[in-house]
């Protein structure tokens, strides 16, 4: 029988119970033996110690100490002993996942905390380099705004920078009663991969954020009114964009050419 645990609300715990989404989470996954897996926020062991059977060790990030003794008896102490379950009782935002030192690409996975998953993802931005793909349990509505596309409701400044570092999938939704205790929100899965290249080339990547944030900060505006600080109206008609236009209209490309003008880039 699992151990169990009170969810807490500080953390963000909500566990997952549902033995059929927990099976379509793992073959989503597809866990091989060798592979190089890192779960954030195990909880209780729902998908560890299913995926720790079929790939054999794995590490985990588990901010709350008080639920690491119930995960280390729910997977199985010999796990722990043996380390093929290691445990790094810290906040993923300080993890540093270049310290684990693996030759083979790493496969992160987690039912991420809703409060803080944006943090995370772009956390693990900066380990792009080393990462396969990632697979991750957020709330619906967030999953569709790193999906979206240009002229939807939910596109915004989540999703062209989403976009600009991964190829996302959106996979499947996961209904409140597959958790407890429920959550007040649907749930879904996602599946980021890191581009091996970028679909544009930026010299200067915190730049380029900055006039995504500002594009999308007044979204009801034109970009003519809400760039007037940095672009002219004649910059954006220079790149073939209506000054008329609002930045939920624009893919990457087109942001990617206003960068390029208001930076001297190919002047």
């Amino acid at each position: 029988m699992a151990i169990q645990h009170r969810a807490r609300k500080r953390f963000g715990q909500n566990f997952l119970s549902d033995p059929g989404i927990i099976q379509r989470i793992i073959q989503s996954i597809n866990p091989k033996p060798g592979q190089r897996i890192i779960e954030i926020g195990p909880g209780l062991g729902a998908l560890t110690c299913p995926i720790l059977k079929l790939a054999g060790e794995m590490d985990v990030i588990e901010l709350d100490r008080d639920i690491v003794p119930k995960l280390q008896l729910n997977c199985g102490l010999d796990a722990v002993q043996n380390n093929q379950l290691r445990i790094h009782n810290i906040d993923v935002l300080q993890f540093d996942f270049s310290e684990l030192n693996y030759q083979e690409p790493l496969r992160v996975i987690g039912n991420l905390p809703y409060n803080i998953s944006t943090p995370i993802i772009f956390h693990l931005v900066e380990y792009s380099s080393i990462i396969q793909d990632m697979y991750f349990m957020l709330q619906k509505e967030v999953v569709l705004r790193l999906a979206a596309k240009p002229d939807t409701s939910n596109y915004s400044r989540l999703s062209v920078m989403a976009q600009y570092h991964f190829q996302v999938d959106a996979l499947f939704l996961v209904p409140p009663e597959s958790f407890e205790p429920m959550p007040k929100v649907d749930s879904a899965i996602v599946r980021l991969i890191p581009h091996e290249k970028k679909p544009i080339q930026i010299d200067d990547e915190k730049a380029f954020a900055k006039l995504i944030t500002l594009a999308f900060s007044q979204r009801r505006k034109t970009l003519r009114n809400v760039l007037k600080e940095i672009c002219t109206a004649q910059q954006l008609e220079s790149v073939g964009i209506d000054p008329s236009s609002r930045a939920q209209s624009l893919g990457l490309q087109q942001f990617c050419d206003i960068y390029n003008v208001i930076s001297g880039v190919n002047s």
